[in-house]
């Protein structure tokens, strides 16, 4: 009986070593990271160094360029989404592709996004002319698609 609590011991002990190794570096690399945030998602995490999420906005810097009435067209996703880790390899090169500023909400830090821009799911893709809403475009769509969208609304 001694020795199955002395090895229960242990394999708690491990268990919680390990549990801490990870949270630390969980915490190293969101360190500095672009959100301002100290504990980020572990999706988010993940996403740091991906060169497709690099074009981060804040809501702060949202608001402000809405408030300003100025052009901007924002792609809200979620990093846990799947429709979004298909989307994204497709649309940021895209948009750099056409000299779009495509700027990305991450709905998943940021949760009021849902409700303060009228967010159904992701990914979605919302065209704002003079701080207004003009279009918006739902879900994930062939290259060919999206490309049409932004011609269509004169996105650039």
């Amino acid at each position: 009986m001694k020795k199955i609590v002395i090895f229960l011991g242990i394999i708690i002990v491990l268990f919680a070593a390990i549990a801490i190794i990870t949270n630390v570096q969980k915490e190293d690399k969101s360190e500095g990271n672009p959100y301002g945030k100290k504990n980020l998602q572990s999706a988010t995490v993940d996403q740091l160094d991906d060169p497709n999420y690099q074009n981060l906005i804040l809501p702060e810097e949202l608001e402000q360029k809405l408030g300003d009435k100025e052009d901007v067209t924002v792609y809200f996703y979620s990093p846990t989404c799947p429709h979004c880790r298909n989307t994204t390899p497709i649309v940021a090169p895209l948009a750099e592709k056409m000299g779009i500023d495509l700027v990305q909400y991450n709905v998943l830090e940021f949760d009021k996004g849902w409700n303060d821009y009228q967010i159904e799911s992701t990914p979605t893709i919302v065209h704002y002319k003079k701080g207004k809403e003009q279009d918006r475009i739902v879900g994930s769509n062939k290259e060919s698609v999206f490309r049409n969208w932004f011609e269509t609304n004169d996105i650039n």
